[in-house]
This record gives C-alpha cells, structure tokens and sequence, in this order.
C-alpha cells in the first residue's frame, strides 16, 4: 500500500512539473467550474414591502396586515375580526406548479393560522381553503383545533397526520417547507419529513372524500395555484418566504 500511494504522488508531481504555469483567468475558470452551483431560491416577502401580494378575492393587502423587522405578520389585535376587510388571507400574485416553498412562522400563544398552496382563486370561491391544501400553523398546546388529529401544527389539515410532532412552542420560530413535484407532496417542519402524499390519485380522493372537504368540488383539484397566508383572527408571524420552482 505504502508502495502504491509514493507511485501516485510522484506521478502528479511530474505532471504538475511538466504543466504550464496557468493565467489567471484561466484559474478564475477553473474555480468557477468546480463552484457549487447557485441555488435559485426566489423571495416571496422582501421584507419590506407586501410586492407579489394582494388580498384573496383581489384588492390590496388589509390592514391588518403588517411589516415590521423584516417580518410579515397579523396584526390581529387591532382588527374588527376574522377575516375582516382590514385583514382577510392573503395571497402571492403568482401561481406555482412545482416548487420547494420555504418558509419561517411563529404563532401566539392558542392561535390557528395555515399556509395554503395550489390555491385558485375565482368569484367561484370564497375563500382559498375551498380549493388549497393547507399545512396547519398552531399552537398545540393551547388552541382547541389540537384536540382534533390532523388539526395539529405541521399536519395536513384534515387529511394526513404528522408522522411526528416537531412544532416548537408558541412565540418560537419554526423552519417549515412544503414540496410539489409531479404530484408528490412533502411537508418538512424544523428540518423532519413529517407529511408525504401523492396528490391527484384515487386514493388522494379518497382522503378528500372522507374530510370536511368533501362537498367542495374545487378542493384538491387545481395542479397549479397560489399561495396563501391565512387571517384565522389570531396573531401570526412569517418570515424568510423564499421558492424554488421544481
């Protein structure tokens, strides 16, 4: 072995001997050649500004929406009520198909919030759970929807539970994402594979026909959609909203 290993070393020394000195674009070339490609993760929230938003049905973000340190969030002590018109859930301007969604939610103590995808929005619905999947934002600890299975955070609401709890206590930030690729869905919640589904299969409808979903036809249909925020009328935070498209 000792043998084998001087061979090899003395073989690449005369190679590099016998090679010509590189020019220094030649090197800066090379170390673009070996450099990690750049992942192509787009910002849904700039943190500053509601650019890519509006309000589901159309019309600008309500009010009760607010920006503050870079984060997005309910402002839902200051609001009438649930989906009010100074609130309501909000919705991207684009529509995604197949995509890696990323993003950072924190929720007050016994609040219920969702993050809403493949959501199409039309006159004929009013709202977007009437046609989005939904993965479920809560505290577990204190909402009165955790007492129901598939109602608890990170599940997909009434449809599929988590495989395993992960969800971190209210007031705490927890990492979340949500995949679509030719149908097959996955739901990551602080870095663990908790949901895994294939989507639009006869067993996907048999999921939704034994769900609250069940007499809405438009549920679970659309490939292709936006994504929702929901005003549940309590406070909740987002932050760090980036995709990728698959």
């Amino acid at each position: 072995m000792k043998k084998s290993y001087l061979v090899m070393w003395a073989a690449a020394g005369l190679l590099a001997a016998c090679s010509s000195p590189k020019t220094e674009e030649a090197a800066a070339t090379d170390t673009l050649a070996v450099a990690a490609p750049v992942e192509e993760w787009t910002p849904l929230f700039d943190g500053q500004t509601f650019n890519g938003w509006s309000k589901y049905g159309g019309g600008e973000v309500g009010k009760a929406w607010k920006i503050e340190n870079g984060e997005l969030y309910l402002d839902a002590a200051n609001k009438a009520g649930w989906q009010t018109g100074d609130g309501g859930d909000i919705v991207t301007n684009e529509e995604f198909e197949n995509f890696h969604f990323k993003y950072e939610w924190k929720i007050a103590p016994n609040g219920n919030s969702g993050v809403i995808f493949l959501v199409h929005e039309s006159p004929d619905f009013q709202y977007p759970w009437q046609t989005g999947p939904e993965m479920q934002v809560l505290d577990n600890a204190g909402h009165p929807d955790a007492k129901i299975l598939s109602h608890r955070a990170g599940d997909l609401y009434d449809l599929i539970v988590s495989s395993q709890e992960t969800v971190k206590p209210a007031g705490e930030w927890n990492q979340a994402e949500i995949i679509i690729n030719q149908g097959k869905l996955d739901f990551f919640l602080n870095g663990v594979n908790i949901v895994s589904t294939q989507l639009f299969t006869p067993e996907w409808e048999a999921l939704i026909a034994k769900s609250k979903f069940k007499d809405m036809p438009g549920f679970g249909k659309y490939k292709k959609g936006k994504i929702a925020l929901q005003d549940h009328g309590d406070v909740v935070h987002y932050r760090n909203l980036v995709i990728k498209k698959l």
